[in-house]
């Protein structure tokens, strides 16, 4: 049973890997802030949701679990917070460029 369970971790970790790295891509190749903004929080909470999976499968108990779901938790509530400010400061700053003109 370790075996299966040892090649799902793996599979997890390369799949979080590979969504923080289309984040990361995303950052650099997408044209304007708001698509930088979608970016930024969709693939990059769901590969760290997919490695604090594969952590609290290979850490095995219910306290590791727990802190890791508190930290999917927290990223749940700040990453969208934190997107939609970043669009709203944009959002202003370009309205405020367009009466400026």
């Amino acid at each position: 049973m370790t075996a299966v369970l040892d090649v799902a971790v793996a599979v997890l970790l390369i799949a979080g890997a590979l969504l923080s790295l289309t984040a990361a891509v995303g950052l650099h190749r997408l044209p304007d802030v708001f698509c930088r903004m979608h970016a930024a929080s969709k693939p990059a909470t769901l590969g760290l949701l997919v490695v604090l999976l594969a952590a609290a499968l290979a850490l095995g108990d219910l306290r590791s679990a727990t802190k890791l779901a508190l930290v999917a938790i927290l990223q749940f509530l700040t990453n969208p917070v934190g997107g939609h400010m970043v669009g709203r400061a944009a959002w202003r700053a370009q309205d405020a460029g367009a009466e400026s003109s």
